[in-house]
């Protein structure tokens, strides 16, 4: 049987976070890295999860490489389709949510799509179409300072509202908390009343699974990684895949030498760099010293050479809000960003090919693309959940590597030494 699946997620950490949560529904999920080239051999798998690094290119590129990857798993035989972006729906009023879910709704031939980038187990709810992160709407917290995708509206309503042409709705709470049917009947309304997208409230992981029921059906589902995880026990009810177990998530194991690399400047990535810092070595990646022709990278390369035997160390280019600002300002918000990857991705590519590295735990989405590109990675085999919305997973590349691959939102302070210890 083809895969029932075929998600487009437009990051790596991203692609990875949705896979987990498809694995721990019992579903087992690949995922590629970029658009496959034709005659890419179908996995053996219930799901497919195409990372991109789509989520702040021009939007009309992000259209071209999502609709690409749309038709590759349409042509492997998945019957449903996924779109996932960022649980704070990371995004600018030109897109790129809402210029790709068009796109990808015109090429299923469907009219009407939800939004739902709720997680609660991970601190994101929506209530009455509003946004929160843990007790605080979006527009109030450090999300407002994030360097590429600055999010100071709270109303989902409103921000894909200024994304698409197509008219948006909302499924409030009252009706996700009366069941499946009650969404149901509130999509049918929206429908009719030419709503092409409804933004859907969630304010716990139980709402989740009615979400799931209540949408199985449709072509395409767009949210965060959180409604995926309704949607494996619907389609079992219709049908659709076999009974969920433990094997999903069977990766090998992964010896070698390790190393964390981090780039993320969210507020959990920094608090995670000071809790490795109490006990732990560490390196900072300075972009300015980058900018000025400086080898930091070798410099970066060789702390990491003079203790690995020793342990892992920790490189990173996280910093504060005002720190990043002033260094954007001088070199400008996409040179301050790209200038930082191409190091990580040097530095994560020289320690796997010449020092032994075959565990690396990546901080942040923009930087885990660069990494991954940067190994030549073509996919990735999803194991059992580090942290909720981050696995273990594995190389499908011979000699593998074990990577974890975090979202700069997502874990708990001690996450890298958890990581190192948990992962394949």
């Amino acid at each position: 049987m083809p895969p029932i699946l075929g998600c487009v997620a437009d990051d790596f950490t991203g692609a990875t976070d949705l896979a987990n949560n498809l694995v721990r529904g019992g579903l087992r999920t690949v995922q590629l890295i970029g658009v496959p080239k034709p005659g890419t051999a179908v996995p053996d798998v219930d799901a497919v999860v195409v990372a991109l690094k789509s989520r702040t290119t021009p939007a009309a590129a992000a259209v071209a490489e999502s609709v690409a990857a749309l038709a590759w798993l349409q042509a492997a035989g998945c019957r449903r389709f996924f779109f996932k972006y960022c649980s704070t729906f990371d995004s600018t009023d030109d897109g790129n949510i809402g210029p790709v879910a068009d796109a990808m709704m015109a090429r299923l031939g469907t009219d009407f799509t939800i939004a739902c980038p709720a997680f609660p187990e991970t601190g994101r709810t929506i209530f009455k179409g509003h946004l929160f992160v843990g007790d605080q709407l979006l527009s109030d917290s450090s999300m407002r300072h994030h360097p590429l995708t600055p999010m100071t509206d709270s109303n989902l309503v409103a921000v894909l509202g200024r994304q698409t042409a197509r008219k948006v709705g909302l499924v409030q709470y009252r009706e996700v908390a009366a069941g499946a049917e009650a969404v149901r009947g509130r999509i049918a309304a929206l429908q009719a009343e030419g709503c092409g997208y409804a933004v859907v409230d969630a304010v716990s992981d139980d709402q989740l699974h009615v979400i799931g029921e209540a949408v199985a059906d449709l072509a395409l589902v767009t949210g965060g990684s959180g409604v995926a995880i309704g949607l494996p026990d619907a389609w079992r009810r219709r049908g659709l895949v076999g009974a969920s177990g433990e094997a999903a998530a069977a990766v090998p194991a992964i010896a070698g030498r390790a190393a964390v690399l981090a780039g993320s400047c969210s507020a959990a990535t920094l608090g995670q760099i000071a809790e490795w810092q109490k006990s732990r070595p560490s390196y900072n990646i300075d972009p300015l010293r980058l900018a000025n022709g400086e080898d930091v990278a070798a410099e970066a390369m060789e702390f990491i050479r003079e203790r690995i035997a020793d342990g892992p160390a920790l490189v990173y280019a996280s910093a504060p809000p005002e720190t990043v600002k002033a260094v954007q300002a001088k070199l400008g918000r996409a040179e301050a960003g790209e200038i930082v990857e191409r190091a990580m991705a040097r530095i994560a590519q020289e320690l796997v090919a010449k020092d032994g590295v075959r565990r690396l735990v990546v901080a942040g989405g923009e930087t885990s693309g660069a990494v991954v590109s940067a190994l030549g990675v073509s996919g990735l085999r999803i194991g059992a959940q580090i942290d909720p919305g981050v696995p273990g997973t594995v190389t499908l590349e011979d000699p593998a590597i074990a990577l974890a691959l975090k979202s700069g939102n997502f874990g708990g302070p001690d996450f890298f030494a958890k990581a190192l210890a948990q992962m394949p």
